[in-house]
């Protein structure tokens, strides 16, 4: 038989992810490409699911997601930013953000429809785009004076069109590190209340941002509410990124069709696991905070242990990554070096140019996890500095 898979989705065979991790395993490398932590969340929050699961919640909550995690997700949205959810009718409960956003492309895009977002770009936007049947609209971040990847409005206004029907919007953006200004996001607003655009927001990363940058969420921006599909999860908020539990929130017709089709996708998540972040959400905000200020120190302990082994070290506002620019290092393509590093230094990193449709404009790139163990990061400069010193 010739290739089965629909043409739509040949161009997305096994993950850069899957392959740097297959690679670090093979190889015995520091994996410093997939971005996971490598120690756990709250104790409270595993006790708590332990808990639950022993108590006997092992079936099917409801679809809609269990009630106490919902209740919690709209209370701590109203408090943080003063967004008022109903959380029967304008949160739902799916397996981590990324079926969220599937589910939201899925929903709200017809086939021809064009979708604006930023390069580099997390993978799985350009693949549920193409399940979608829609065409993707890059924007390039480029890096300004101050190493702050952005992009500009020009560039922003050109892409969007009569066929635009939604802007993806990735803040704190992967892999760039980026904190969407309030200013920024003004621009976005702008452009989708000009061609009543629908905003999709990725807000995984929302606690965690450093040096003060504050996350604004755009939902929270004049006239985006009623446009705009916002989704998170908890996952790299409690360091749980295995739980693959998530929530999108939104007007309820937006949030409708996110559960018309996810319904016949992955149905629910897991319940006891839900009540277990029900309650940490509220009691264990000193723990992310201390979390967050624990990975701004990792990340600048990894980015001068890259500046001294050759790198040019982009800055990073937040998530759990660095970009690196191997140019100084006498190399040009990100993917060479980034399927050597693992055999020659014994560390994986993420080529950042395969998450651009402009390769080209990341090809001298390369994306470092920051979000291990110091002794972890400390092993991988010293392997780096070793391999590259003259």
């Amino acid at each position: 038989m010739d290739e089965p898979l629909v043409e739509r989705m040949r161009p997305f065979g096994e993950t850069i992810f899957a392959e740097m991790t297959r690679l670090a395993v093979e190889t015995d490398s520091v994996n410093l490409g997939q971005g996971f932590p490598d120690t756990d969340g709250p104790r409270s929050l595993i006790d708590a699911a332990a808990h639950h699961i022993r108590d006997g919640v092992n079936q099917y909550p409801p679809g809609l997601g269990r009630p106490e995690l919902r209740r919690a997700v709209a209370a701590d949205r109203s408090r943080r930013f003063g967004l008022d959810h109903d959380p029967d009718t304008e949160v739902y409960i799916t397996v981590g953000a990324t079926a969220g956003i599937a589910a939201g492309v899925l929903g709200l895009v017809e086939p021809g429809d064009e979708v604006v977002l930023f390069e580099p770009m997390y993978d799985s936007y350009a693949a549920v785009i193409a399940m979608a049947g829609g065409v993707r609209r890059p924007v390039t971040l480029r890096p300004g004076p101050d190493g702050r990847f952005t992009f500009d409005p020009d560039e922003l206004r050109a892409a969007v069109g009569p066929r635009t029907r939604m802007i993806i919007v990735n803040t704190p953006h992967n892999p760039t590190g980026t904190v969407f200004t309030r200013a920024e996001l003004g621009v976005i607003a702008d452009v989708c209340a000009e061609h009543d655009v629908i905003v999709l927001t990725d807000e995984v990363y929302e606690h965690l941002t450093f040096d003060g940058a504050e996350h604004v969420p755009p939902a929270t921006l004049p006239g985006m509410r009623e446009r705009t599909l916002s989704i998170s999860s908890v996952g790299k908020t409690f360091s749980v990124t295995a739980w693959k539990t998530g929530w999108v929130m939104g007007p309820a017709a937006l949030v409708r069709a996110v559960r018309t089709v996810n319904q016949f996708l992955t149905f629910t998540a897991n319940g006891a696991l839900q009540l277990a972040i029900a309650d940490a959400i509220t009691a264990e905000a000193d723990w992310v905070r201390a979390q967050r200020d624990a990975l701004q120190a990792k990340r600048d302990r990894l980015a001068a242990g890259l500046r001294s082994a050759g790198f040019d070290v982009q800055r990073s506002q937040g998530t759990y990554f660095v970009m690196a620019d191997i140019r100084p290092l006498g190399f040009d393509d990100g993917i060479e070096l980034a399927r050597a590093l693992p055999r020659t230094a014994g560390v994986a990193a993420v080529p950042a140019q395969v998450l651009y449709d402009d390769q080209d404009a990341g090809r001298h790139l390369v994306r470092f996890a920051f979000c291990k163990q110091d002794k972890v990061l400390d092993e991988a400069v010293d392997r780096l500095t070793r391999a590259f010193a003259p």
